[in-house]
């Protein structure tokens, strides 16, 4: 097979599969509770988040679609954060937390991927700030995003 014959491969699956995921949301919310700014978003965590919150970035990132297929797509995920207030100092905080987590475990670092991840946490946690104002009027019928390598997804239109 010659290089121009081999298959781009995806996000999640440059940065180790699902198992890399996971191993990386482990090592973060291990991290959370002792986090001033972090615990009180996740008080009263389910134990089976960590499994959810991978199936839907697995999904995101081009895994297989087992949040939609499982635990009811974007728009569950955008229940999950109606109403709860998010600040940005928390998302800034979320966003430090899980990159360290990310660089402590050996995830990818080279600057293809790290851009095109970071930009997919960039826009998912500013789409949750916005999601989760008391006033904010979501979109539940959104659809999954799927996040590549050099995503864009438009200007945001409340």
């Amino acid at each position: 097979m010659t290089d121009q014959a081999r298959p781009v491969p995806t996000l999640l699956e440059w940065m180790g599969g699902m198992p890399a995921l996971t191993r990386l949301l482990e090592t973060f919310y291990a991290k959370v509770p002792s986090d001033p700014l972090l615990a009180p978003v996740f008080a009263g965590m389910s134990p089976k988040h960590v499994e959810h919150v991978a199936a839907f970035l697995g999904e995101v990132l081009g895994g297989p679609t087992t949040y939609t297929e499982s635990f009811g797509g974007h728009g569950n995920m955008l229940r999950r954060h109606v109403g709860r207030g998010i600040t940005e100092q928390q998302r800034a905080r979320f966003m430090h937390l899980l990159l360290e987590s990310a660089d402590e475990i050996g995830i990818a670092n080279d600057p293809e991927f790290r851009s095109a991840f970071v930009a997919y946490l960039e826009w998912g946690t500013r789409l949750a700030v916005v999601n989760s104002q008391p006033e904010a009027k979501v979109g539940f019928d959104a659809p999954m995003p799927k996040w590549g390598w050099g995503e864009t997804k438009g200007p945001y239109i409340p």
